[in-house]
């Protein structure tokens, strides 16, 4: 077998991927819409990439690469508005959010694409299921080495990104009492949860090679984890965020990754070891039910101390690095977020206090999305600028 190959890329460079949820207009329930979406949308230049996803209510965003938050949060806005105007043109709505709040998995069809269908036969219900909607965040690394290292320096920080990105409050009709419930979905499949421990890229290979020769894996794509290496892109992807109300939030959060993995190859404060997963599932876990009010353990010195806490003392510790990324400025409005424990999840439970209807609550993640500010309520909008 060939061994992967890790392409070096600009280390710290970042790029965003982000799964939508496409609506109806009369009571936004998801909707087969994504075929006539995309082929109305790819009539005109838009900047990015917009592609279908596993069921045909979902369609995936990308951005290219960027060094900055700035011209990250540029181009975002320009896919969102090129999204937003296609969906008008065809009476469809467009939202952020982890999970639909009242879908039912089973009313889903599956995208009529090859590794889609067979997605649909090795998972059977599973893949249906599947209708969550995530942001995954890609770092520049030089080599496979320091990806190795990354990928462990930041499952330290994985609860961190899981609170502040929760938006997933609902879902099949109910009110979970997770912050994020989304991630509970991705758990069912085989492949999910965290990277084994391997040091070094020809570690890595070693593992790859023996799960290929299993006939588990083909490809990268079959790992579903937290944090995984993106090879032939260069770069390591965290892909435990729900998908922002946003797109302002979802490039603070772009950028909080960004400073994060210039901390962590600069002053390596982590050191990768086995102890990292002992605590990692039940950090975890903490973070999907509690968001910002849940603990996290450091294993390092086996203290618990609110995650809230641990994540204001990062920006502190971050604060040289961010500044030499000229992301000090989105990183203030990540720390008065935090500092108010507010995240969309806490937002979308207020708009349902207010409203009683699970249908005005996707209608706000809609307007949210679109940047239309509804009179007498706050937006996500408004929180994260």
């Amino acid at each position: 077998m060939e061994a992967l190959r890790f392409s070096p890329s600009e280390p710290l460079t970042m790029g965003v991927e982000l799964e939508l949820q496409i609506l109806n207009n009369r009571d936004c329930n998801l909707t087969r819409g994504a075929a006539d979406l995309l082929a109305l949308v790819e009539k005109k230049p838009h900047p990015g990439d917009i592609k279908p996803e596993i069921t045909e209510s979902m369609v995936e965003i990308s951005t290219s690469i960027h060094r900055s938050h700035g011209a990250l949060l540029d181009e975002l806005l320009g896919i969102r508005d090129a999204m937003r105007d296609a969906a008008e043109r065809l009476n469809l709505r467009i939202a952020g959010g982890g999970t639909h709040p009242f879908q039912r998995w089973s009313d889903q069809r599956i995208f009529p694409k090859p590794r889609f269908h067979y997605l649909s036969e090795l998972y059977g219900y599973l893949a249906k299921q599947f209708t969550v909607f995530g942001q995954h965040i890609h770092i520049g690394c030089p080599d496979g080495d320091a990806a190795m290292y990354l990928v462990h320096g930041m499952s330290r920080y994985i609860p961190h990104f899981i609170a502040l990105a929760a938006s997933s409050p609902f879902y099949q009709g109910a009110d979970t009492l997770f912050d994020s419930s989304r991630l509970n979905v991705v758990n069912a499949f085989p492949l999910s949860g965290y990277m084994p421990f391997v040091e070094t890229w020809d570690d890595f290979n070693g593992y790859f090679e023996n799960m290929q020769g299993f006939g588990i894996v083909e490809s990268m794509k079959d790992f579903y984890w937290d944090i995984r290496p993106k090879p032939e892109f260069g770069t390591i992807e965290i892909r435990v965020c729900d998908t922002p109300l946003t797109v302002e939030r979802a490039a603070l959060l772009a950028a909080y990754a960004q400073t994060l993995a210039r901390y962590l190859l600069h002053e390596r404060p982590v050191k990768p070891c086995v102890d990292l997963y002992r605590v990692y599932g039940y950090n975890r876990f903490l973070a999907c039910r509690f968001g910002l009010d849940g603990n996290i353990i450091d294993a390092a010195t086996r203290e618990q101390r609110l995650l809230k806490t641990d994540i204001l003392e990062t920006l502190r510790l971050t604060a040289h690095h961010a500044a030499e990324l000229d992301t000090t400025a989105p990183l203030a409005q990540l720390r008065a977020l935090t500092d108010e424990g507010r995240n969309d999840s806490a937002w979308l439970r207020r708009v349902y206090a207010e409203s009683g209807s699970l249908s005005d609550v996707v209608r706000a993640q809609s307007d949210a999305w679109t940047a239309e500010v509804r009179k007498g309520r706050e937006t996500p909008r408004r929180m994260a600028v």
